[in-house]
């Protein structure tokens, strides 16, 4: 998953990045709203960690403005603003959920998780293809009663692929996954991935669609 954070704060927003990048997220840390309006006309994101108070105005105005465009990536507001108020004009205005500066980083990545999986339609925290069984809380995957161990690319794959069960994902939308602004980009690191998880998942879990690019299947 592509993650954007917009945030001033150089202490936190380098925690939250270096939390995220730990779980093989990509992460495109912003400081200005103008810089995080740029980064969304470049890039598509699984997710947006918002900051409320940033220099150049409120993260309300940028909420506002992604949803009457129809855009519907879900955000996560992270924020000092502790009043009840506050609170409920960043959810009116389309934000997915709220957490309150200090955060504990164990609760950023379990409502992360939660919030994907809502939009993803699996309610439950373990979605099952067939006769595999995956836990993207505990990174565990399970094929019949053997667990399969993945790799953090394999499984920052893997999630990406899980964000639309049974669509075709292109190859640029997983590279958009794997990458942040900066990284270098290797020719054939997709291929590669999808080549491992083929043969750890089996290969009518993980589809290829020869020059279209690849999905997983629906889950049970």
């Amino acid at each position: 998953m592509r993650v954007l954070l917009v945030e001033d704060n150089e202490i936190l927003g380098e925690a939250v990045r270096d939390h995220i990048a730990a779980a093989d997220h990509a992460v495109d840390w912003m400081k200005t709203l103008d810089d995080a309006r740029m980064s969304l006309r470049t890039v598509s994101y699984g997710l947006i960690l918002l900051d409320l108070r940033l220099p150049d105005g409120s993260g309300i105005s940028l909420l506002k403005e992604l949803r009457v465009s129809s855009n519907a990536t879900p955000v996560i507001i992270l924020t000092a603003h502790d009043q009840i108020s506050d609170r409920i004009e960043g959810l009116n205005s389309g934000a997915d959920d709220y957490l309150v500066k200090p955060f504990d980083l164990g609760e950023l990545s379990a409502r992360m998780l939660a919030v994907i999986r809502r939009y993803g339609g699996n309610i439950s925290p373990v979605i099952r293809f067939g006769d595999l069984k995956i836990s993207p809380v505990d990174r565990r995957v399970f094929a019949g009663e053997a667990e399969v161990g993945l790799s953090g690319r394999e499984w920052a794959v893997l999630d990406t692929l899980l964000s639309r069960p049974g669509a075709i994902i292109s190859k640029a939308q997983i590279e958009e996954a794997l990458y942040a602004f900066g990284s270098e980009i290797e020719s054939n690191t997709v291929e590669v991935y999808v080549s491992r998880l083929r043969k750890k998942l089996g290969r009518d879990h993980v589809v290829t669609v020869r020059g279209v690019g690849y999905k997983i299947g629906t889950p049970a």
